[in-house]
């Protein structure tokens, strides 16, 4: 970039810019920021290569503020960069400067052999939605690092019309516990034949704790009653956050099948999963129930006496109206 074709306010900032002293350039990229001439934008995209990572992430920041799209590919190249502050700094700009016409260049990012740039493109890909984005995210199931595999199931959640994926299930077995954590929470999204039932497993059966809550939180969204019982089973969870999500998930539909489970929830040593059995049993409609939400009135948590005496109303009103 030629000095005298700049505005003659960044002219000596340039120049400065351009100083082999850090502490220079440091002032450099400030000042420019502070003066928030958009003509810098050639400038600031320069200091993205500069040797300083506190230089190239005030760079980031005001190229940020200018919401320039132009500022996109440069900021693209920053997403591998060996500093953190600097890779955070353009995913968080990019976040917000990325848009639907820049998928091209996000697929053309995440096949460079990089590591963090292709965590962060999948990141990325998350705000553009855009199917066409499948093709290039599922070989990243293969991945053998852990968290290329959990980025790119975690990013098939957000893609439009995807709602089939057997390469996702067989992801269930895999042997990291983050990649089984985004993959349950996935699966809560997908339609395939089987998803249920391996969400039953693994809400039943999985060694992670967080595996078998986000199980039942995907489950909730499924509500499916071939879940019930895998469900009442997990009311007895060692987790509380297990036994609380699986009463959230019986909220949507239960049977009395598990209904002794669901009464037993009522004394769980946690009120949030007190709370949440009392909503299922008012949901349920069994009015031999009553008694036991009765006794819950008196609860040392107000959420629990304010949802039971809910439950209890919920309850009555169906009866009177036999």
């Amino acid at each position: 970039m030629y000095l005298d074709d700049l505005d003659p306010e960044l002219q000596p900032w340039a120049e400065m810019l351009r100083s082999p002293e850090v502490s220079d350039r440091l002032v450099a990229v400030k000042t420019i920021q502070h003066l928030g001439n958009e003509e810098a934008v050639g400038l600031l995209i320069e200091a993205l290569n500069d040797e300083s990572p506190a230089v190239q992430k005030i760079a980031i920041t005001t190229l940020w503020e200018f919401t320039n799209p132009i500022a996109v590919p440069p900021l693209l190249d920053c997403l591998g960069s060996p500093h953190p502050e600097v890779r955070e700094e353009a995913l968080s700009a990019l976040k917000e400067l990325v848009a639907p016409d820049d998928l091209l260049k996000l697929l053309d990012a995440l096949q460079r052999d990089n590591l963090q740039t292709q965590l962060n493109v999948l990141v990325l890909l998350r705000k553009i939605h855009d199917a066409q984005a499948l093709p290039y995210v599922l070989p990243f199931f293969e991945s053998p690092e852990p968290e290329l595999r959990e980025a790119a199931v975690t990013t098939l959640r957000y893609l439009n019309q995807v709602v089939r994926s057997p390469d996702a299930i067989a992801l269930m077995s895999d042997p990291d516990a983050s990649v089984r954590r985004a993959t349950t929470l996935t699966l809560g999204h997908l339609l395939d034949d089987n998803v249920v039932s391996c969400l039953c497993e693994a809400l039943t059966t999985d060694a992670d704790w967080q595996v078998r809550r986000n199980a039942a939180q995907s489950l909730a969204l499924h509500a499916s009653p071939t879940a019930i019982p895998a469900l009442g089973k997990a009311l007895k969870d060692e987790h509380w956050q297990v036994r609380k999500f699986a009463a959230q998930a019986l909220q949507k539909g239960a049977d009395d099948s598990v209904l002794p489970a669901m009464v037993m929830a009522l004394s769980d040593e946690y009120s949030d999963v007190r709370r949440d059995a009392a909503v299922a049993l008012g949901n349920l409609g069994n009015p031999t129930v009553l008694n036991a939400l009765q006794q819950t009135l008196d609860d040392p948590d107000m959420d629990v006496r304010i949802f039971s005496q809910r439950a209890i109303q919920k309850l009555q009103d169906a009866i009177a109206k036999c």
